[in-house]
Parts: structure tokens; C-alpha cells; sequence
């Protein structure tokens, strides 16, 4: 599927700002599931000042403010051809071994909530089976609404509100696939909705570590594995290590936020 993105996010301030840095994970990367055949990013009011790959792999772009300056507008945009609608990355291994994915955070610690979810069976022809059984429970305790939870909202508490949104749904999940000893992390990127062109927020899912097959993708808020709709952009432990955009300014000024996202065929 070729599939066309437009993703914009623009800060405006009270009062110029003179320092802000903006770290991006804008730039999907080509892999056995997806082929980027064009990408750019534009930067209004500031600048690219430098471009690195993460400890996952991410592509990280550096953007500073133009000092004095009171807006910044990032723009990503490009065309990507999706390859693999099985959910299926395989076993591919980056930069962070597999037992770092283990590991707990502060967003996706467990607490008696998540330890209660159900666990999935030691025996591998079981494990994806399972895994969909344990992602229709956690949509069917937290119902999917947005304006119930919080960019920083961890796992154990957004499941015992009411509804949630997709980085809840995919830290839970993470969060309980580890308590049964799976390698799990988080995947930030894009989804073309039927009938759908314009977007409020990029979407978010899980990957699961599975011997024979290695990573599987698991999207919660949808009761699926990751088709040929969805484009990966980063993956981390949890929200926060795969986050789009993430930055810290200086000043006083107060900060409105506005973002734009059309993703079509």
C-alpha cells in the first residue's frame, strides 16, 4: 500500500523565547515491513542542528529555536510503501539487547492492576493466541476515549480509570507481557483510518518478543496485529523513549501546542 503522510506541529509562545530544543523521531525507516520512498522535514523558526540514531535505532533529529523568535512549526511529510500486513518484523536485533526490554519504567511499572491481567502460557504455539486474548481484556477494561488520561500517565494508573487511548493501551500491554517473562517495548507511528484523512495524534502499539518469530506487533485500541495501514517511525521502552516530539525551552512565555496529521492512500 503507498500510502501519503503530512504531519505538522506548531508551538507558539506568549513572549519570545530565547532557548528551546526540540528533539524529533519523525523520520519512519525502511525495514522488512515498510520502504520510505520519500521523506523530508521542514523546520519554520528554528533549525536542524544535529542528526543521530538512538540506542533503539531511532533516526533523532535536533531542532533549536531561532532566538527571539515566538512560534516554531516542524513539518514531516513523505510517501511510504508498506510491505508485510502479517504484524510480523521478525527477529531483528538493534542496537538494545533483548533483556533491556524486560526491564520496568516509571510509565509501564506494574503495579496490582496489571499483575491481575492474565499471563500468557510458557508454551510458544500458545504465546500469540494468548497475547490477542490479553489485548481484547485490556480493551475491555479500559475502553478506548480520549481526555481520561495524560501524555505522562503510567500504565497502572490509566488501567484502573475508565478509558484510555492508545499509549495506554500499548503500555499495559507491554507492562503485562513482561510480567510472563516477554520481551516487549512500544511503537509510536502512523495508521491510515478508513475514510479518515485527517488525524488528531499519531497512533501507538506494542511489540512482543516471540521465539520462531520474533517481534510481533499488537495494536490494542484496535483488536489487531499491524497491518499494511500502519507506519513505524520509533520504538522505545516505553511512551517516552519512542515520543514523536520531546523538548525543553527556557523562559517564561506560556506555550499553545497545534498539531496536524492527514494520512491517506
Amino acid at each position: 500500500m503507498e500510502l501519503s503522510i503530512s504531519h505538522t506541529t506548531e508551538y507558539t509562545y506568549t513572549a519570545p523565547v530565547d532557548y528551546a530544543l526540540q528533539k524529533l523521531r519523525l523520520r519512519p525507516l525502511s525495514s522488512v515491513m515498510q520502504q520510505v520512498a520519500q521523506w523530508e522535514i521542514e523546520i519554520d523558526g528554528g533549525k536542524i542542528e544535529a542528526s543521530y540514531r538512538d540506542h533503539y535505532g531511532n533516526h533523532i533529529d535536533l531542532v533549536s529555536i531561532e532566538p527571539g523568535a515566538s512560534a516554531l512549526t516542524i513539518r514531516a511529510s513523505g510517501q511510504v510503501r508498506t510491505l508485510n500486513s502479517t504484524g510480523v518484523l521478525g527477529a531483528v536485533m538493534g542496537r538494545a539487547p533483548l533483556w533491556h526490554f524486560l526491564q520496568p519504567t516509571a510509565l509501564t511499572m506494574p503495579g496490582e492492576a496489571i499483575k491481575a491481567l492474565p499471563r500468557v502460557a510458557s508454551d510458544v504455539s500458545a504465546q500469540v493466541a494468548d497475547l490477542h486474548r490479553l489485548s481484547d481484556m485490556i480493551l475491555k477494561t479500559l475502553p478506548y476515549m480520549s481526555g481520561g488520561t495524560a501524555v505522562d500517565t503510567p500504565a497502572e494508573d490509566a488501567l484502573k480509570g475508565e478509558t484510555g487511548v492508545c499509549q495506554d493501551h500499548a503500555q499495559i500491554f507491554v507492562a503485562a507481557s513482561r510480567l510472563s517473562g516477554l520481551p516487549a517495548r512500544y511503537v509510536s507511528g502512523y495508521l491510515r483510518i478508513n475514510e479518515q484523512v485527517q488525524q488528531e495524534a499519531t497512533h501507538a502499539w506494542a511489540e512482543v518478543f516471540l521465539q520462531g518469530l520474533g517481534w510481533v506487533g499488537f495494536d490494542v485500541s484496535n483488536g489487531v496485529s499491524p497491518d499494511e495501514k500502519y507506519v513505524r517511525i520509533a520504538i522505545g521502552r516505553d511512551a517516552r523513549d519512542a515520543a514523536p516530539v520531546e523538548g525543553l525551552r527556557m523562559g517564561n512565555a506560556d506555550e499553545s501546542l497545534m498539531v496536524s496529521l492527514q494520512v491517506q492512500q
